[in-house]
């Protein structure tokens, strides 16, 4: 099995992620999202499974300090939005084939490991 784990790495759930995946052997893919934003397609990706505004940390400083508490935005301007601003991404995203977790969600990942 491998993971691929989009995150930052001040990020204490990102962190918690890639421990959990590393302490049982599974390799994993980090991507840092200060570094390479995630791609519009795969954050459709997500964004099918969970919806658009789900991915959305609306208690983010970065999501304070663009001042959007207030935006109405349609689906597809907050994901150009979300590809512009990776920081206003609930993190981590965590990606393994098919399947697909936003947030810390360690009883999925221990399902995945399960199978």
């Amino acid at each position: 099995m491998e993971v691929q784990v989009f995150g930052t790495k001040k990020s204490a759930d990102t962190r918690k992620a890639l421990r959990f995946f590393a302490e049982r052997r599974v390799k994993v893919h980090f991507v840092d999202l200060t570094v390479r934003a995630a791609s519009k397609g795969e954050l459709g990706r997500f964004a099918q499974k969970f919806g658009v505004t789900s991915l959305v940390d609306r208690d983010s400083k970065r999501f304070a300090a663009l001042g959007l508490a207030h935006a109405a935005l349609s689906d597809e301007r907050w994901l150009e939005k979300l590809v512009v601003e990776p920081l206003l991404l609930r993190q981590p995203l965590v990606r393994a084939g098919g399947r697909l977790t936003l947030g810390a969600d360690e009883s999925a990942w221990k399902e995945w490991l399960a199978d």
